[in-house]
């Protein structure tokens, strides 16, 4: 990567590439980097102060936009000191990132830096025009077999349906079905008849805590919410380090808070199941028991939003954790009803770790990644499916 700083505050920066593949250009104003980008056409990202000598920042960055050759580099701007006008006028004009130089450590700077550089690579190599890539195709076999066994099976249970929608109706109020979004291939609107109390999802976070059959540990770092940054005790009183947030718990600088998020996510684990959910009702314990809960999910199968065989779709604040290419691998195959970790490991109590559950969703996605799919594979596991639907627990 190579990099194009413009301002007086260098030493840092320098000493953060040091040893380094990066290497830059530094200049003092905007007009010897407009002469540096005009002779160099391999900068890959600018980092510009906001003070500049005879304008500002923001200006220069009006400037570089209106020049289509290097439009599109990525931007991020410097401040010396926050300003919240500042801060909302950079981002209403688009700029990559925004940083407080002071109260924030150069390998930050530039590992954002890097992380824009490799997001626009991207960008540009999928606009090149050249040979396409194949696109991702559903077998015509798979989909044929979804949509017949599907709409057989809702015709076939119709009258359970209604029994099992009136029994909940009479045991709780609310709706009889769920929505939610999920996430597969895609995003999309998931079905499922309400199995838990109304407002149930209120009790998550603190369930997720005590009891996620996927937790590493019995003891997980507890993220002091009366703890305060460090940073901005060092500074005036009522001032911020950084980019001011609003939580639950009040104000929190940018710095503190992201702090705080990556020590609850190092504690905690990608996947949540909760077992023995005191959220359940007696009727929803009986349709998890025997999976009567995921019937209405034949109408996503018929929709195409799912199969009737591959990996289940993720709810979004799960999905969002996957960003390793070992975890997030199992999105290369269709969402399924039913896959490999269901048949594999549900019907034993639950009793599964997350690298199980990771190395059985990777097995079936490998089907999709080599172009061999396997019709008889998905009956084997459909046939497989049937004794693993009645289970003792209810995760």
């Amino acid at each position: 990567m190579k990099l194009l700083y413009i301002g007086k505050h260098t030493d840092d920066i320098e000493w953060s590439i040091e040893d380094t593949e990066i290497t830059a250009v530094f200049c003092e104003n905007s007009v010897e980097a407009l002469n540096a980008l005009k002779a160099q056409d391999d900068i890959d990202i600018i980092l510009c102060e906001y003070n500049l000598p005879g304008n500002n920042g923001l200006f220069f960055y009006d400037n570089l936009k209106e020049n289509k050759n290097i439009a599109d580099l990525p931007f991020i701007l410097l401040m010396q000191e926050h300003s919240g006008k500042v801060y909302k006028e950079a981002f209403d004009k688009g700029v990559g990132d925004y940083f407080v130089i002071d109260s924030t450590d150069a390998e930050q700077i530039i590992l954002r830096a890097t992380k824009l550089c490799k997001n626009q690579k991207s960008k540009n190599s999928n606009n090149i025009t050249g040979p396409k890539s194949a696109a991702y195709k559903f077998p015509l076999s798979k989909r044929i077999f979804d949509v017949v066994v599907a709409s057989s099976i809702l015709l076939v249970l119709s009258p359970l349906l209604l029994i099992i929608i009136l029994a909940i109706r009479l045991e709780s109020k609310g709706k009889v079905y769920y929505i939610a979004k999920r996430v597969g291939r895609k995003t999309f609107d998931f079905y499922k008849l309400r199995s838990m109390r109304t407002g149930s999802d209120k009790m998550l976070k603190q369930l997720a805590k005590e009891k996620n059959q996927y937790n590493n540990s019995q003891e997980e770092t507890q993220v002091n919410e009366n703890e305060s940054c460090p940073r901005c005790a060092k500074i005036y009183a009522g001032e911020y380090c950084s980019p001011v947030k609003y939580t639950e718990q009040g104000k929190i600088c940018d710095y503190w808070y992201n702090k705080q998020k990556q020590r609850a996510l190092d504690s905690n684990s990608s996947f949540i199941k909760i077992v023995d959910d005191p959220r359940i009702t007696r009727v929803g314990k009986f349709i998890r028991n025997t999976s009567i809960d995921e019937l209405p999910q034949l109408i996503n199968v018929i929709k195409g939003d799912m199969s009737l065989v591959g990996n289940r779709p993720l709810p979004v604040y799960e999905a969002e954790l996957l960003t390793k290419d070992q975890l997030s691998k199992r999105f290369l195959a269709p969402a399924g009803i039913t896959g490999l970790w269901q048949v594999e490991l549900r019907g034993k109590g639950g009793e599964m770790s997350e690298e199980e559950r990771v190395a059985l969703d990777n097995k079936y996605a490998n089907y999709f990644v080599d172009n061999n799919y396997s019709f008889w594979f998905d009956i084997n596991i459909l046939l497989r499916t049937i004794p693993a639907l009645f289970q003792k627990s209810t995760v």
